[in-house]
């Protein structure tokens, strides 16, 4: 029972590890993610797209008893139940792990919320953005001279729904030793902590000091951003020689190799002093290749380099489709479209990807595989308006 985000990506590192993963989902618009966006009308939206893969959709209406009771009698027959809903949803539907757990005591059952299920704070609802903030993903990021700058990445959704995804599978292995099940709640705002331990444990553990915003420049100089043809958007370099080698390579890849012996930039002191000249200097090499020919230089020559890579660059990502990555698959609604994969690659455990379910696409077939119902009765729960089968539409 996951919605959005933080939920669905869970539940799909467990699918793309091969679990059988069902969508539980109500039978009027389903999965909230299903009509998010532009393209949203078709119920089959890119964003539920993204984070779908891999699963069943089994929709029925829960607050009817008869939805409920469906759901109950399902729950003997897995190992985990899965929600993110908002707070107090899954009491009104009495369906908590004191319930479920009594029918199933080996259950693993797991929740995300965006402040936890304690503290004064678990009565709030909460979505990326207000987890990160929380969490202080805002107060690093930004120049210095400027306010908190949400980031881009969904860390505090799919951070936690990743870290969400290893504890389930922990706790589904301690199962197997102990034949006892456990309850988990994750806290998105506890969650994308993780991400920021390096700023924590610097400055405000030491010292008591808030970390400070670097803009783009982590590290001594040349450390940063550098433009690139045709200059458009997103045509950028960031590199970060961090080693007395990483500068040796750099000044020989950008054919400047007095640069070394130049007074200015003789140590990395002195590098910092004159930090504007010597970003000068690199520039202007940088400044007359692409992203992608700058990049394959400098990285080449052993120094951290990347173009900075826009989510259509992804794409078509010559890297990245070498290494199987990238997915082809066919969908309704938006036809073949290549779609971005998973990045652990067990040579064993890892199961190939499969298109996201439309709303109740698998209703008839799980209530038929799990509870043994029959057409006649799937058809008669769905004229009642308890299920979807997508078969009957």
């Amino acid at each position: 029972m996951t919605q959005y985000e933080a939920g669905p990506s869970c539940t799909q590192v467990l699918a793309w590890f091969g679990a059988d993963v069902v969508k539980i989902e109500s039978p009027g618009r389903g999965d909230g993610a299903r009509v998010f966006g532009r393209d949203g009308r078709s119920g089959y939206a890119a964003f539920f797209c993204a984070w779908n893969a891999n699963k069943r959709s089994l929709a029925v209406d829960l607050g009817r008893g008869r939805g409920r009771e469906l759901l109950l009698r399902l729950i003997p027959a897995f190992d985990v139940f899965v929600e993110n809903y908002g707070p107090g949803v899954i009491e009104r539907f009495d369906i908590g792990y004191e319930t479920l757990g009594a029918i199933n005591p080996g259950l693993v059952y797991a929740r995300i919320k965006g402040f936890g299920v304690s503290g004064p704070h678990a009565g709030y609802d909460s979505v990326d953005p207000t987890a990160q903030a929380a969490a202080g993903a805002f107060s690093v990021n930004g120049e210095p001279d400027g306010p908190p700058l949400m980031p881009g990445p969904t860390m505090a959704d799919s951070g936690s729904g990743l870290q969400a995804a290893q504890a389930v599978l922990a706790a589904w292995i301690q199962k197997q030793r102990t034949g006892e099940g456990q309850f988990i709640e994750l806290s998105m705002q506890e969650a994308a902590t993780y991400y920021l331990r390096s700023h924590f444990f610097g400055r405000s553990m030491r010292r008591g000091r808030a970390a400070p915003r670097t803009g783009n420049t982590l590290g001594l100089p040349p450390a940063g951003l550098y433009p690139c043809k045709p200059f458009g958007a997103n045509d950028y370099i960031y590199l970060q020689p961090l080693t007395e080698g990483h500068w040796d390579a750099l000044c020989r890849t950008v054919d400047r190799p007095d640069l070394r012996a130049d007074p200015r930039f003789f140590s990395p002191r002195q590098r910092l002093e004159n930090a504007g000249a010597l970003r000068g200097e690199i520039g202007a090499w940088i400044r007359e290749r692409t992203k992608y020919e700058a990049m394959e230089a400098i990285a080449g020559a052993g120094v951290p380099c990347s173009a900075c890579l826009d989510t259509v660059d992804l794409h078509r990502d010559r890297h990245l489709a070498a290494r199987g990555f990238l997915h082809e698959l066919d969908l309704p609604v938006h036809g073949r479209v290549r779609m971005l994969g998973f990045a652990p690659a067990a040579s064993a455990s890892c199961a190939a990807m499969k298109r996201p379910p439309r709303l109740g696409e698998h209703t008839g077939e799980v209530l038929n595989a799990e509870l043994g119902l029959n057409d006649a009765e799937i058809e008669a729960l769905h004229d009642a308006g308890v299920i979807r089968d997508a078969a009957r539409q």
